[in-house]
């Protein structure tokens, strides 16, 4: 598991509470295609360890994990195209596997997968639907990028009043920089920054 970056959290972190019932983990993007890209500060590989970890702690729990990938369709025309500055740099021809959530985190039974076509989890998706049924007040966030997947999501889910929870080593993107961004500036403004080690001692983990 990735060590946290102390120098990115808050100085004075209340203890954390999670109550399982009305929790729920939500993963963002570990899947082959993008897991397996550079990153920074930590590898995907890094990621899929820590969200692994907490997801198997999440399900001894009962508490819902959720699972969220992109997919652009094997001909890439579900992606947004809109004419931008800096394009994101796709593959021309995807791999069979590229969108195939890893192994390592799900899914299990009675996890929740949400397929998306941009970079939120929330628009044009059954995510809100699917946990604000079942009670779901609290999400717990990790995933790839930081600053893209992550990021909107987080956004959107503090828009919709959700209590947040955003487990920075968890994550990680195509630059520290940017991680470092949106976790020292953008997300403590939307919830509370905590570590995988938080959350696992909350769930009774250790």
């Amino acid at each position: 598991m990735a060590p946290l970056m102390p120098e990115l959290m808050p100085d004075l972190m209340p203890d954390l509470t999670i109550d399982p019932t009305r929790s729920a983990l939500v993963l963002i993007d570990l899947q082959h295609g993008i897991v397996s890209r550079p990153c920074a500060p930590r590898s995907g590989a890094k990621v899929v360890a820590s969200a692994a970890l907490m997801a198997d702690r999440c399900r001894h729990r009962g508490m819902l994990v959720v699972l969220v990938h992109v997919n652009y369709g094997v001909d890439g025309k579900a992606r947004l195209q809109q004419p931008v500055d800096e394009p994101t740099a796709m593959p021309g021809e995807m791999p069979l596997n590229w969108a195939e959530i890893v192994s390592e985190v799900g899914p299990q039974a009675g996890d929740i997968v949400i397929t998306k076509h941009q970079w939120g989890a929330f628009y044009g998706t059954d995510l809100d639907l699917e946990i604000r049924r079942r009670g779901i007040r609290t999400i717990v966030l990790g995933g790839i990028a930081t600053n893209f997947g992550v990021e909107s999501t987080a956004r959107d889910a503090w828009e919709r009043n959700y209590e947040l929870i955003l487990v920075e080593d968890a994550m990680t993107s195509v630059a520290r920089e940017a991680h470092e961004l949106a976790v020292r500036v953008v997300f403590p403004r939307l919830g509370r920054v905590r570590s995988t080690a938080d959350v696992l001692a909350a769930l009774g983990a250790v």
